[in-house]
């Protein structure tokens, strides 16, 4: 529980404290909540009273005994019963509601308007029926005289649905082009309507006539007031028979009495966010308004603030509890969260208990959630030489991390450098003298971090100083060391520029020549000002200008071999580092089997000292060293045909060549047949063979005439054979 005061008026939020996680066991939470204290003191008023993600709004049944709340995701309804301060049944619907009223005195008659056009009414049981009406929907009225529904949306008319008949009525035309929200007066019934032009029209459901038209955008601009937009209307309530209250989507809340076209009062939030919900509270003549990041209580007659309440989440709507002091508020979060102001009423008669608490009770510092526990990533568990504690119950896995003990975290923390603290001081104190050195007369010298840049930097300003000094009515830029946005690259160590690093040896050539080339056009630039000034007259080049295309093209050839040798310097030296890596590996392989052999020298044999040492294989003659010559061999292999491919697999068989640094590996794969393949392929094999045997050769009837001789011959030796 959390105590406020705003203006002398305590304000209980009875939702707030420590949340546990939901993955915690049950018998973990018991065994929180006797030790910690916080967790005792927490007040859960009604059990489960949260969504799952997000709650869009919150009623209150007229017998005062259900509290219904719409919500998502997935998008349902949720029904809980004060008088067992628990949830009563939850529904599940097919798309998330965009407004949601309760016809009767309990949850037994239900109207929701969805986001996709579609009206559903509920029964006690639960789903009864449902239609669409023609356009998109944005709020709607219930007429009890008649029993018709009144929908305004996305279009210039208001659809009538009559409940008793089942059918639509004719509509009614507004000279809005959409409309937001809707009201009907409990009195007299008059039915309102606020449109996204700033404008109320109020009807009369009995002659189905327009009877009075409030230009609500101009009445809501005050003195000196600066107007963005064409406000709208966002929300809007009645009161009695005489009193209105129009939100505005600028944040104003006007109050108006039906008889003058002029509101009585002109509130401003403040916040140029759009009113979200307005309740009036009769029996102190307050107004509760409320936008995304506020609810104000203020009077209706003199627009004094009375109290205000303050979320730590985003307000989708508000609900007074009728004849207390409680509020209900939906919320862009889980939680739903529940407000007892002792100075607006009593508390309900289902929770009269609070009278005695909030008599007790101190304020409590605020708690985060989950503060009992610190989320780590997998690189801060390698930082702290946790990963071996991956998979067992002090680490909890949540998304792209885990959850583990905030006692634990600080106490490996400690460990794992227990000078950080000591360390965070100096710097501090190193902090707090330099802010205060600023004070004094400054000397021009370089910072600690970066000075090699913050020298060029220093020197290119001075040329660009130089250089506007000579102009009549040029202006120089700012420097980037005086400007605050990049005071952190001189200051803060984490941003000093490695010039060993690869990226900088290789655009260090590029910008060296560009800074050349600055320079040079900097003194050419300087070299005609000074010749312009001396002879105003003389329009020709100055000596010794040369060709401007001969040396850009030497500088470019310059600066394109200067990368090459960086780039072969950073491969040498890559070079050498791998080699000097593998050396070391080699030595450290050849100590540990030297261990191995000392420790086993008695039992181990001639052989096993053999067997233990490295051993060294040689390329025989003949191989092939696949590193280098398998791009060649694949490149020709994609140039042959298919059959060619396929005729070179049968010969060799598949296989897969795998390269490495040292070569390659070649695996040959053989299929595994069957033996009643086998014994086929023998047969055919043998009656290959018994062919072979019993065919005559007929070469003996070869002539020497030639291929091309007649078909004369030919068939002679047809007919001999």
């Amino acid at each position: 529980m959390q105590i406020s005061s705003v203006n002398d008026v305590k304000i209980y939020n009875l939702s707030h404290g420590k949340s546990l996680p939901e993955w915690l066991s049950d018998r973990k939470k018991r065994q929180l909540q006797k030790k910690d204290v916080d967790i005792q003191r927490r007040i859960e008023l009604i059990q489960d009273f949260e969504m799952p993600t997000v709650c869009t709004s919150i009623k209150v049944s007229r017998d005062g005994q259900f509290v219904l709340a719409a919500g998502t995701y997935k998008p349902r309804i949720r029904c809980y019963d004060t008088y067992q301060l628990s949830l009563k049944f939850e529904r599940c619907l097919d798309s998330d509601v965009v407004a949601f009223d309760i016809l009767s005195d309990d949850y037994s008659k239900l109207v929701f308007l969805h986001c996709d056009r579609y009206v559903e009414f509920h029964s006690q049981h639960g789903h009864y029926y449902k239609t669409r009406i023609p356009k998109f929907g944005r709020d709607f009225s219930y007429h009890y005289p008649s029993c018709d529904l009144y929908f305004v949306g996305a279009s210039s008319e208001v659809f009538r649905l009559n409940l008793e008949q089942g059918r639509f009525l004719n509509s009614l035309q507004t000279d809005a082009v959409e409309n937001n929200v809707c009201d009907i007066n409990p009195v007299h019934h008059l039915f309102a309507t606020g449109s996204s032009e700033g404008r109320v029209e109020c009807w009369d459901p009995r002659v189905r006539n327009r009877v009075g038209l409030l230009d609500c955008a101009l009445s809501s601009l005050t003195e000196g007031a600066e107007v963005q937009g064409l406000p709208s209307i966002t929300a809007l309530k009645f009161n009695g028979s005489l009193a209105m209250a129009v939100g505005t989507s600028t944040g104003q809340v006007l109050h108006y009495d039906l008889r003058s076209n002029q509101p009585l009062l002109v509130k401003d939030h403040f916040y140029n966010l759009p009113i979200k919900s307005l309740n009036f509270h009769d029996q102190l003549d307050l107004i509760v308004s409320a936008d995304s990041k506020i609810i104000k209580v203020w009077n209706k007659d003199t627009g004094k603030l009375f109290s205000s309440i303050q979320p730590q989440t985003h307000i989708n709507d508000v609900c007074i509890y009728p004849n207390s002091g409680m509020l209900f508020t939906a919320n862009e979060d889980p939680k739903m969260n529940t407000f007892y102001v002792p100075a607006l009423g009593p508390a309900p008669r289902w929770c009269s208990f609070l009278d005695n608490l909030t008599e007790e009770l101190e304020e409590s510092p605020e708690s985060t959630v989950y503060d009992d526990y610190k989320f780590v990533t997998r690189k801060d568990l390698e930082n702290l030489g946790l990963s071996h504690l991956v998979g067992s119950s002090l680490l909890r896995a949540y998304m792209h991390g885990y959850f583990m003990d905030i006692r634990l975290y600080h106490k490996v923390k400690s460990m794992a450098n227990p000078f950080a603290y000591e360390e965070y001081r100096k710097d501090k104190i190193r902090q707090k003298i330099e802010e205060s050195r600023t004070q004094r007369v400054q000397v021009k010298k370089l910072p600690k971090v970066n000075k090699e840049l913050a020298l060029k930097l220093m020197e290119e300003g001075d040329d660009e100083a130089e250089m506007t000094s000579r102009k009549k009515k040029g202006k120089a830029l700012p420097s980037i060391l005086g400007d605050d946005r990049f005071k952190m690259m001189f200051e803060n160590p984490e941003y000093q520029v490695d010039e060993q690093s690869e990226e900088f040896r290789l655009l260090n050539p590029i910008v060296s020549k560009v800074e050349q080339k600055r320079k040079k056009k900097l003194r050419l630039l300087a070299q005609q000002a000074a010749a312009s000034q001396q002879a105003a007259e003389d329009e020709e080049e100055p000596e010794g200008k040369g060709s401007s295309e001969e040396e850009s093209s030497d500088d470019d050839k310059s600066w394109v071999e200067e990368v090459r040798e960086q780039r072969r310097l950073l491969w040498q030296e890559g070079r050498d580092r791998r080699r000097q890596e593998r050396k070391e590996g080699d030595r450290n392989t050849v100590l540990l089997e030297r261990e191995q052999s000392g420790g086993g020298k008695s039992s181990n044999t001639a052989e096993s000292k053999k067997s233990s040492q490295l051993q060294f294989y040689q390329i025989k003659a003949g191989e092939e060293f696949r590193s280098f010559n398998d791009m060649a061999r694949k490149q020709k292999l994609q140039k042959t045909s298919l059959e060619d491919r396929l005729k070179l697999e049968e010969h060799t068989g598949p296989n897969n060549v795998a390269d490495t640094a040292v070569g390659s590996k070649q695996l040959t794969f053989t299929l595994k047949k069957s033996e009643q393949q086998t014994k086929q392929q023998q047969a055919e094999r043998e009656h290959h063979e018994e062919r072979k045997k019993l065919r005559r050769s007929a070469g003996h009837l070869s002539s020497g005439r030639g291929r091309g001789w007649g078909g004369r011959g030919r068939g002679r030796g047809r007919g001999r054979h």
